[in-house]
């Protein structure tokens, strides 16, 4: 039996969630009620303001001010003018942490992730485990994870960029 994911899963450090979101199921309802379901084979780490590879490394701004929100929030951005990618906020309020979507088990990559669950910026600031469209289902699959450095921050420089703050499932 599959069930949903609440406020609580996502109410702890992303360096908990991110490995424990690897296995789960992301549903997305679309309005014909067709339910589109891959589950997560990889996510990862943007944790803190001091964390170079984190939007909030900036400070707070327009764009940013979802990272210091409750746990939960979803945070859609565009990626390149092009794609839309998908984090979901996590810990406490007003310590800017998330964990990025980034592959499914048959979509590889957050762009293709996010197309084929149709999600674009309309999703930014609804609530993960509260909302009709789009949550998350846990099925008891516990795949084994690896982890990796963080793909695509090289600007962060060598550190941030070297850190091992993506989780992959092994199948």
């Amino acid at each position: 039996m599959n069930v949903r994911l609440t406020e609580g899963f996502f109410h702890r450090d992303a360096l908990e969630v991110a490995p424990a979101l690897v296995g789960k199921i992301i549903v997305r309802r679309l309005p014909d009620g067709t339910e589109l379901r891959e589950r997560i084979a990889e996510t990862e780490i943007y944790r803190g303001e001091e964390d170079k590879g984190c939007h909030a490394s900036k400070g707070r701004t327009k764009r940013t001010e979802i990272l210091y929100g409750e746990s939960g929030l979803i945070y859609v951005y565009l990626c390149y003018g092009m794609h839309w990618l998908m984090n979901v906020i996590t810990g406490e309020k007003e310590q800017p942490q998330g964990v990025l979507i980034r592959a499914g088990a048959v979509h590889g990559g957050p762009a293709k992730l996010t197309k084929y669950l149709k999600v674009s910026g309309e999703f930014n600031y609804r609530k993960i485990y509260d909302d009709p469209e789009i949550w998350i289902e846990d099925d008891g699959y516990r795949p084994e994870t690896v982890t990796a450095p963080r793909v695509g921050i090289d600007y962060a420089g060598e550190y941030w960029s070297g850190i091992e703050w993506r989780f992959i499932g092994k199948e």
